[in-house]
C-alpha cells in the first residue's frame, strides 16, 4: 500500500485502498442482532456497475463486487477489511462506491426471501473536483425499499457522508426518522477508511489549480503562490506534472515577463523540496525529467535574466536568493539542457549572447562576493557552496578555460580574513569538479590554490579544510588519465613542501589532524621525482643556511614520525608506504649532503649527527622488522619493498666511510645508533655494520693512541640494548669474528682490540643471561644473573653500571622480603660514597627518592635506609655498627643532635632486640647443579643457599625442583661422576650442611650471654661441614662400630652469608676423615651433653613433661636396648686393637673417661626422674634404677669413679653490673639463656651437630672469667692461704654445711664466701639454698669450691679435639692436649668449675617453652674442655624478688 520510495517520470498509477472498519446495526424488529453482511462495488453516476475493479488481495483476479465476513448476532461488527480499487483514470471523477446492507440466516430457506434492509455510498471525486480525502468516512446509512435502493439516480443527490449533510445544511432535528428525498436516514452508522494512490488524483485543490492552470488563466498568479504552500509530499507524487505546468507557463508567456519570477520561485521551491532530506531520494527523478522529459528550449534565457536580477540586487532579495543558491545546481542544469535543446534545434543560434549572459552573471557573483553589506554574508557563503556544483554542467556549454578564470576571479574577490571555511571548501568541490582533470584549467587553478593554502597554513587557519584540499588535489595529481603532472608537481614542492612540513612539526600527536597532514607530506614526496629533488635544493639558490635549515628540519621531523609513528601498528600498508617514501627522500638528502658538505669549509657536523640518527631510527624502527611478522606477511612485504632495513644500512655505511677525517667528531656520539643498527637481526647487514667499529677504534686510536672512550660507550650502550631485547648468540660471534679478524691485521691494536673484543663479549654473555631470566618467575634466577652483571662491571669498573644493577638486585630482593639481603647491596652503593662535601655525580643519585646535592647527604640517606632493611632482616648486629658510623657523624661532623638522639634511641632497642626477640634459625643448603641443561650460571656448580625462616629440607627441595620442573633429584650426596656432568640433562644435588662458627676477635676468651654469640652460629659465615658415615673393611656383624668412618666435607662459599645473595657458590672443597674411635669420642661426648641439657631443662622447669627423660635414660640404662659404649668396649678396649693401634692408647683413655663421667650425670638424671614420676610409672623408674645401679657398679669398677662438684664461681661478685642487669630482668622480660633455649630443643627436635648427626657440639659455658692453666697453677698456694682465713671465719656454719653435703654422692671441695655488695643484690634473685650460710641470719656467703682432696687425672673428664674448632680463642691443638691432661701429670687439682649454663643459678626460670627456641649450644672453649658440663645444684632456686609469676620449687629434702 502507498507509493514507492521514488515515482519516476512516466510511472501511472491510479489504485484506491478503501477499508470496511465498523458498524452499529439497530435490531429493529427481531429479538436479536442482525447478521449483518457487507457488499461493496463500484457504479458509475448512470447506475452502471464497473466489471472486475474491485482486487481483494495482491495478486488476486478483479472482482465486480466483494463481501464481508458475517459475524453472527454482533450489534457493532468491527471489519477491518482492506481491499483495493483500481478504476481508469478518466472514469474516477464518474464513479462511486456503493454499500449494501443485508441480514443473513442461519436457515438457507429463510436466507433466500432476505433483501437489502440499507444502503451507503461514497462518490471518489469530489464537488471541487479534487479526489476523496484519505482518512475515515462516517458514511450515511439509507433506509428504503430495495428496489429504489439499487436505484442510484435516486440516491446520488443526497449526501454522502455525515460532514457532507453538515456542509450542506441538514442537520436532523428531534427523535423523528429524517427523510431525505425517498430514503430514510437510518439511525445505524457504518465507517470507511480510504488512501488514494494516484499519480493523476490530487487531493489538495491549489495544485489541481496550477496543474489545470489553462482552464482559469486569471488565477494563474494566485495558484503560483499558492504552490508554494502545497505539502511537499503531494508535490513530488506530481512531480513531473508540475515541471510540465511551471515551463509550459514559461514558454507559453515567452513575450511577457509577468510569470518569470513567479516560475522561478515555484521552480526553486520544488527543488527546494527534493534537496529536503525528507525527499532526497527524488533527486534521481528529477535528473530523469530533465535528461528525458523536459523540452523548453527558451527557458535559459528567462532562468538566467532571473538568477542574475537576484545576484544584482542581493541586499533587497536576500531571502530570494539565498534559497536560489541552494537550488542553484538544478537550475544551472534546466539552463543548460534548454541550451542543449536549443542548439539541437538551431545549431548554435544566440551563442554568443549566451555566452555572455554567463560572463555577466559570474561578474555578478564575484561582485556580490567583494560587497561589504553585512546583509550579504549568507548569501555569499551560500554562493561558495553552491557556485562549483554547477560547473560540470556549465562546462558542456562552455570553454572550460574561460570558466576557470571566472572561477578563479570568483575566489580573489571573498574579501581577506573571512569566509576562509567555505572558501577552501569551495576549491575542494572544484578539485572534484571534472574542470581540475583537464590540464589546462589545472594551469590556471593551481597557482591560486597553492597560494591560499601557504597564507592560510602559515596563518594556521582552518588546518582541517586546507588539509583536505591538499590531499585532493594530490590524490587528481597522482591519477594516470589527468594529463602531465611534473610541473604541476613542482608549484606544490616548492610553495607548500616546507610549509607542510612546518605544519607537521608544530602539531601535537594528539591531534586528530597529523595523520592527514603526514600523508599529504608523504603524498608529496611520493610524486616527486629526481628533478624535483635537485630543484628543490637548487629553489633556496646560494644561501646555503637555507639548505641547512630546510635537511634540518626534515631530519628532525622524519626521526620524530618514525619515533613515534603517527598510524597504527597494523595499518602495515600505510606504514610501509610511508617508509618506501621516507627512504627515498633521505637517499636524496643524503646525496645533498655528500655534494654541498662534506669538505672540509663546508662540513656540517650537526647536519650529518641529525642524518645518521636519523638512517638509524628508520633503519631500527619497529615497522621494518620484518621477523616480528608471520612468514606469509613477511614474504608479501619483501616481494614488493624488499628489506628496507639492509638498503638504508649499507647507505649508513657508505657515508660513514664518505667521512674521511672528520670521523672522530662521531665518535663517541655515533657508537650508540651504531651499535643499535649492527644489532638488528639481519645476517648481511650485520656482516656490513659491524667492520664500523673497527673502524671507530682505529680512528680514535689514530687520534689518542688508544681507544678508551669508544670502549666507554659501546660498553654503556650495549647494556640498554641488550636489556632491551637486541642482540643475540649468532651476533656475539659474529663480532668476536669480525672484530678478531681486524685487529689482528693491525700493527698496533692487535693486542688491546683482541683484549676490548674479549671484554665485550663476556659482558654479552652475561647480558644474554640476564635477559633471557629477566622474565622468568624464578626471582632467584634472575638475582644470580644480575650479581653476574654488577660484578663484573665492578672488575671492569663501570661504577654506573654497577650502581644500576645494584639497584635492581635490590629491588628484587625486596620483592622477596628479603630485607637483609636488600641491606648488603645497598651496603655497596654506600662503601662507593665518602663522608664528605663532594657533589655527588649523576649516576650515584640513580633513584628519584634520594635528595641530595653531597655524597655526605646521599651516604646518610643510604645508612637509615640501610639500617631499616637490617632491622627489618632481624640483623641488628649490623644495625648496630652502620648506627655507630652514622652516630659519629651526627656528633662530630654534621652536630644534628636531634637524629643523633632518634638514632641512639633506635639503637638502643637494637641492643634490646638482641637479647630480648627470638629470631629463628635458618638452615643452610648445599646444592648442586649437574649436566649441560642448566644456564651457564649454575651449570656443573655448587652453591650454599640460605633457608628461608622455619623452612625445611623437603621443602626447600621442592621449590628448587619447581624452578626446574624437568630436573632430576640425585639420591647420594657423593660428587657426581664426569659422565653426568657432561650429561644434557639437569641433575640437583641437595643435603643440609651446618655453619662453622668464626666468632670476632673481641669476644674471645670472654664470658658472652648465649643470645649474642647464636647470631654468629648462623651469620658471617662462609665455611660448612656435611659428615657422612663410610664403612671400611667388611661390616662386623657382632659390631658395626668398628669400621664406621665419619668423611666430612668443608665448603668455602666466595663470601659470607648472609650476603648480596642468599646464597653463594662454593669455591673450594677438603673432605678429611674421622676414624671409628674418635667418632666413638664424639658421639659419647654428645650422648653426655644430650643428659646433661635434659637434666638442665627440668630443673629450670619443674612442669616439664617427664616422658623424653624416661626415653633418654631408657636407652642408657637398659640393657635390653642398650648399644652405647658396650659396642665401643668391644671394638677399641681389646688387647687386639691395643695392639693394632697403640698410637691410639691417649684416645682411647679419653674415651674411657667420657664414658665414667657418664655415669654422675646419669645419676642426677634418674634422681630427677624418681622425684617426678607418676605412680604409674613407679615400676619403670624401679627397673631404671635397677639397670642404673648395675651399670654404675660395673662402670666405676672399671673405669673409676667421677663425681660433679657443687657449683660455684668465686669470680661472680667482679661481674660488670651491666652484664648482671641482663640476666635479672623482671621475668616478662628476661632474655634467654643458654639452658632455657636448650631446655626445650630435645622436646621439638633432637639437639643435633647438623645434617648428619655425627659431628661434635659440647656445651658452651656461659659466663665464666678464665686464666690460663699455669697461672692457676701458681695462683693455688696464695689461695690456699686466703681459703684458711675464710674457714676460720665460718667454721661453725661451715661444719653444718660439710655434714650436710656429705649425705649426697657429690664430693665435697672446700669454699670460700664472697659477700655481695648491696646494689647488686636486689637486681639479682637468690642463690640455690645448697649454696647460702647465714649468718646470724644477716648475711650470706657464696659456697666456691676450694682444693680440699687433690684429684687423680680421671677426675676430669679429657679434651676431645674435634676436627671443627668451635672455639673462641686461637689455641693450637697442643695446647688443646696439654691444657687437657696436664693436672693428671703434676697431681694438682683442677680449677674451678665453670658456672651453670643456665639461669637456673639465678632463678630465673624459663615460664613459657614458647619463648624458647631448638638450637644447640655452641662448645666451650678448647682450655674449658677438661672440665665436664657442670649440673646445677639439687634445689632450684627460689623466685626473684617483686616476681610476678607463681613459680614452682620441687622440695628435694636436701636443704631446708
Amino acid at each position: 500500500m502507498g507509493f514507492p520510495e521514488i515515482i519516476m517520470p512516466g510511472d501511472v498509477r491510479n489504485d484506491i485502498y478503501v477499508t470496511l472498519v465498523q458498524g452499529d446495526f439497530d435490531k429493529g424488529s427481531k429479538t436479536t442482532p442482525k447478521n449483518v453482511e457487507v457488499t461493496m462495488s463500484v457504479y458509475d453516476e448512470d447506475g452502471k456497475r464497473l466489471e472486475n475493479v474491485i482486487f481483494p488481495g495482491a495478486g488476486d483476479e478483479g472482482i465486480s463486487e466483494y463481501k464481508s465476513v458475517i459475524y453472527y448476532q454482533v450489534k457493532q461488527p468491527r471489519w477491518f477489511e482492506t481491499i483495493k480499487v483500481a478504476i481508469p483514470i478518466e472514469d474516477v471523477n464518474r464513479s462511486h462506491l456503493r454499500f449494501t446492507f443485508k441480514h443473513r440466516s442461519s436457515q438457507d430457506y429463510k436466507d433466500k426471501s432476505e433483501k437489502i434492509f440499507a444502503l451507503s455510498f461514497v462518490k471518489l471525486m469530489r464537488y471541487d473536483g479534487t479526489t476523496l480525502r484519505d482518512g475515515e468516512h462516517d458514511l450515511i446509512v439509507y433506509k428504503a425499499e430495495a428496489k429504489k435502493l439499487e436505484d442510484s439516480s435516486l440516491y446520488l443527490n443526497l449526501p454522502a457522508t455525515k460532514l457532507e449533510m453538515e456542509e450542506k445544511g441538514h442537520f436532523p432535528t428531534g427523535k423523528s426518522t429524517p427523510t431525505l428525498g425517498n430514503c430514510t436516514i437510518s439511525k445505524d452508522s457504518f465507517q470507511i477508511a480510504t488512501l488514494v494512490c494516484s499519480t493523476k488524483l490530487t487531493q489538495n485543490v491549489d495544485l489541481l489549480g496550477l496543474l489545470k492552470w489553462r482552464s482559469n488563466t486569471s488565477l494563474l498568479q494566485q495558484n503560483l503562490r499558492q504552490l508554494m504552500k502545497v505539502d511537499g509530499g503531494e508535490v513530488v507524487k506530481f512531480l513531473q506534472d508540475t515541471l510540465d505546468a511551471l515551463f509550459n507557463i514559461m514558454m507559453e508567456n515567452s513575450d511577457s515577463e509577468t510569470f518569470d519570477t513567479l516560475v522561478f520561485d515555484a521552480l526553486v521551491f520544488i527543488i527546494g523540496l527534493i534537496a529536503d532530506r525528507k525527499f532526497h531520494h527524488f533527486n534521481p527523478v528529477l535528473e530523469t525529467y530533465i535528461r528525458k522529459h523536459f523540452s523548453a528550449t527558451l527557458a535559459y534565457t528567462k532562468l538566467t535574466k532571473v538568477l542574475k536580477n537576484y545576484v544584482d540586487h542581493a541586499e533587497k532579495l536576500t531571502d530570494q536568493l539565498l534559497k536560489a543558491m541552494k537550488a542553484l545546481e538544478y537550475i544551472f542544469k534546466f539552463i543548460v539542457r534548454s541550451r542543449v535543446l536549443f542548439n539541437q534545434l538551431y545549431e548554435n543560434k544566440g551563442e554568443a549572447d549566451f555566452m555572455e549572459s554567463l560572463r555577466n552573471l559570474f561578474t555578478s557573483f564575484s561582485t556580490m562576493m567583494n560587497s561589504d553589506a553585512e546583509t550579504t554574508s549568507m548569501v555569499k557563503g551560500a554562493a561558495l557552496k553552491y557556485v562549483p556544483t554547477i560547473v560540470n554542467d556549465v562546462k558542456l556549454v562552455f570553454d572550460p578555460k574561460e570558466l576557470s578564470k571566472l572561477f578563479t576571479e570568483f575566489i580573489l574577490k571573498v574579501p581577506p580574513g573571512r569566509l576562509v571555511k567555505q572558501k577552501l571548501y569551495c576549491m575542494i568541490d572544484i578539485v572534484h569538479s571534472d574542470l581540475f582533470t583537464q590540464h589546462d584549467c589545472r594551469e590556471i587553478l593551481l597557482p591560486l590554490m597553492t597560494d591560499q593554502l601557504k597564507f592560510h597554513l602559515e596563518q594556521h587557519e582552518e588546518l582541517d579544510a586546507c588539509c583536505q584540499l591538499l590531499s585532493n588535489i594530490l590524490e587528481v595529481l597522482y591519477r594516470s588519465d589527468v594529463g602531465p603532472t611534473q610541473w604541476h608537481v613542482q608549484i606544490i614542492m616548492e610553495k607548500l613542501l616546507r610549509t607542510v612540513n612546518r605544519t607537521v612539526i608544530s602539531l601535537g600527536r594528539d591531534s586528530f589532524l597529523i595523520g592527514s597532514f603526514v600523508a599529504s607530506m608523504t603524498a608529496t614526496l611520493r610524486q616527486m621525482d629526481d628533478y624535483h629533488y635537485t630543484h628543490l635544493i637548487n629553489t633556496f639558490g646560494k644561501m646555503r643556511t637555507d639548505v641547512v635549515d630546510f635537511l634540518m628540519e626534515t631530519f628532525i621531523m622524519f626521526k620524530d614520525l618514525i619515533g613515534k609513528n603517527v598510524y597504527p601498528a597494523d595499518w602495515v600498508i600505510m606504514n610501509t608506504m610511508q617508509n618506501k617514501v621516507f627512504l627515498r627522500a633521505i637517499n636524496q638528502y643524503a646525496a645533498v649532503l655528500n655534494k654541498k658538505f662534506l669538505d672540509q669549509t663546508s662540513f656540517e657536523l650537526q647536519l650529518w649527527n641529525n642524518y645518521f640518527h636519523l638512517a638509524v631510527a628508520f633503519l631500527t624502527q619497529e615497522s621494518l622488522q620484518l621477523e616480528n611478522f608471520s612468514s606469509d606477511k613477511r614474504a608479501k612485504i619483501f616481494h614488493k619493498y624488499q628489506d628496507m632495513r639492509r638498503q638504508i644500512g649499507f647507505e649508513i655505511r657508505d657515508m660513514w666511510y664518505n667521512l674521511g677525517p672528520h670521523k672522530i667528531k662521531f665518535i663517541p656520539e655515533m657508537v650508540g645508533p651504531i651499535l643499535e643498527m649492527t644489532l638488528v637481526p639481519e645476517i648481511e647487514l650485520r656482516k656490513a655494520t659491524i667492520p664500523i667499529f673497527f673502524d671507530m677504534m682505529q680512528c680514535e686510536f689514530h687520534f689518542t693512541r688508544s681507544f678508551q672512550r669508544f670502549e666507554n660507550e659501546i660498553i654503556t650502550k650495549l647494556d640498554h640494548e641488550v636489556e632491551g631485547g637486541r642482540g643475540d648468540e649468532q651476533y656475539k660471534i659474529l663480532f668476536q669474528k669480525i672484530l678478531l679478524e681486524h685487529c689482528r691485521k693491525h700493527k698496533y691494536l692487535a693486542k688491546s682490540g683482541e683484549n676490548f673484543v674479549s671484554l665485550v663479549v663476556r659482558l654479552l654473555e652475561r647480558l644474554l643471561d640476564y635477559r633471557t631470566i629477566m622474565h622468568d618467575e624464578n626471582k632467584e634466577n634472575r638475582m644470580s644473573c644480575t650479581v653476574n652483571v654488577l660484578n663484573f662491571y665492578k672488575e671492569i669498573e663501570r661504577e654506573e653500571m654497577y650502581i644500576r644493577y645494584l639497584y635492581k638486585l635490590c629491588d628484587l630482593h625486596k620483592e622477596c622480603d628479603n630485607y637483609t639481603e636488600a641491606a648488603y647491596t645497598l651496603l655497596l652503593h654506600a662503601k662507593l660514597l665518602k663522608w664528605s662535601e663532594e657533589a655527588c655525580a649523576a649516576h650515584l643519585t640513580q633513584r628519584d627518592g634520594y635528595q641530595a646535592t653531597t655524597q655526605g647527604q646521599l651516604k646518610d640517606q643510604l645508612y637509615q635506609e640501610i639500617i631499616n632493611y637490617f632491622d627489618k632482616g632481624k640483623m641488628w648486629e649490623e644495625a648496630i655498627i652502620l648506627g655507630k658510623e652514622l652516630a659519629e657523624q651526627y656528633e662530630n661532623e654534621m652536630f644534628d643532635f636531634e637524629q643523633l638522639s632518634a638514632l641512639l634511641r633506635k639503637q638502643a632497642q637494637f641492643y634490646e632486640n638482641i637479647v630480648k626477640v627470638i629470631r629463628p634459625k635458618p638452615d643452610y643448603f648445599a646444592v648442586g647443579y649437574y649436566g649441560l641443561g642448566f644456564p651457564s650460571f649454575l651449570r656443573n656448580k655448587m652453591f650454599i643457599y640460605r633457608g628461608k625462616e622455619y623452612e625445611r629440607r623437603e621443602d626447600f627441595e621442592a621449590r628448587l625442583l619447581t624452578q626446574f620442573p624437568n630436573a632430576e633429584k640425585m639420591k647420594t650426596t657423593t660428587a657426581p661422576s664426569e659422565d653426568l656432568r657432561l650429561s644434557s640433562g639437569q641433575y640437583i644435588q641437595c643435603f643440609t650442611v651446618k655453619p662453622i662458627l668464626e666468632l670476632p676477635p673481641k669476644f674471645q676468651n670472654k664470658p658472652v650471654p648465649e643470645q649474642i654469640v647464636s647470631f654468629y652460629t648462623i651469620n658471617e659465615v662462609n665455611k660448612f661441614q656435611y659428615s657422612r658415615p663410610v664403612r671400611k673393611g667388611e661390616k662386623d656383624p657382632d659390631n658395626e662400630f668398628s669400621n664406621m668412618w665419619i668423611e666430612r666435607t668443608t665448603y668455602v662459599t666466595a663470601y659470607k652469608l648472609p650476603g648480596i645473595l642468599r646464597w653463594f657458590e662454593v669455591l673450594s672443597m677438603s673432605t678429611e676423615e674421622i676414624s671409628p674411635l674418635e667418632n666413638a669420642m664424639e658421639t659419647m661426648q654428645l650422648t653426655n651433653e644430650k643428659i646433661n641439657n635434659m637434666v638442665q631443662r627440668h630443673l629450670n622447669d619443674p612442669n616439664l613433661p617427664i616422658n623424653p627423660l624416661s626415653m633418654l635414660l631408657n636407652g642408657i640404662v637398659d640393657p635390653a636396648v642398650m648399644g652405647g659404649f658396650t659396642n665401643y668396649e668391644k671394638a677399641f678396649f681389646t688387647d687386639k686393637y691395643i695392639q693394632e693401634h697403640p698410637e691410639d692408647q691417649e684416645k682411647i683413655d679419653k674415651l674411657k673417661d667420657l664414658i665414667a663421667w657418664q655415669i654422675p650425670y646419669l645419676a642426677e638424671g634418674v634422681r630427677i626422674h624418681g622425684e617426678k614420676v607418676t605412680e604409674a610409672l613407679r615400676p619403670f623408674h624401679e627397673r631404671l634404677e635397677a639397670c642404673f645401679k648395675q651399670l654404675k657398679e660395673k662402670v666405676e669398677k672399671q673405669y673409676g669413679v667421677r663425681a660433679l662438684p657443687p657449683m660455684a664461681d668465686e669470680r661472680r661478685g667482679s661481674r660488670p653490673r651491666s652484664m648482671v642487669r641482663s640476666f635479672t630482668m623482671p621475668s616478662s622480660q628476661r632474655p634467654l639463656s643458654v639452658a632455657s633455649v636448650t631446655s626445650i630443643s630435645s622436646d621439638t627436635s633432637p639437639s643435633r651437630p647438623g645434617s648428619d648427626g655425627f659431628a661434635l657440639e659440647p656445651l658452651l659455658p656461659k659466663k665464666q672469667h678464665f686464666k690460663s692453666q699455669d697461672k692457676l697453677d701458681r695462683d693455688e698456694p696464695e689461695k690456699d692461704k686466703k681459703e684458711k682465713k675464710k674457714e676460720k671465719r665460718n667454721s661453725k656454719h661451715q661444719e653444718i654445711f660439710d655434714k650436710e653435703l656429705k649425705t649426697t654422692d657429690i664430693p665435697m671441695q672446700p669454699t670460700e664466701a664472697v659477700i655481695l655488695s648491696e646494689t647488686i643484690s636486689p637486681l639479682r634473685p637468690q642463690r640455690p639454698k645448697s649454696q647460702v650460710i647465714n649468718l646470724a641470719g644477716e648475711k650470706r656467703l657464696s659456697v666456691s669450691p676450694g682444693p680440699t682432696v687433690p684429684q687423680t687425672a680421671s677426675s676430669a673428664p679429657p679434651p676431645i679435639t674435634p676436627r671443627v674448632k668451635l672455639s673462641f680463642s686461637m689455641l693450637s691443638s697442643s695446647n688443646l692436649e696439654l691444657n687437657g691432661m696436664g693436672y693428671g701429670d703434676k697431681g694438682e687439682i683442677p680449677p674451678p668449675l665453670p658456672i651453670k649454663s643456665s639461669m637456673g643459678d639465678y632463678g630465673n626460670l624459663m615460664d613459657s617453652q614458647e619463648l624458647a627456641s631448638p638450637t644447640t649450644p655452641p662448645p666451650p672453649p678448647p682450655h674449658q674442655r677438661h672440665m665436664p658440663p657442670p649440673l646445677p645444684s639439687k634445689t632450684p632456686p627460689p623466685p626473684p624478688p617483686k616476681t610476678t609469676r607463681k613459680q614452682a620449687s620441687i622440695d628435694s629434702g636436701i636443704v631446708q
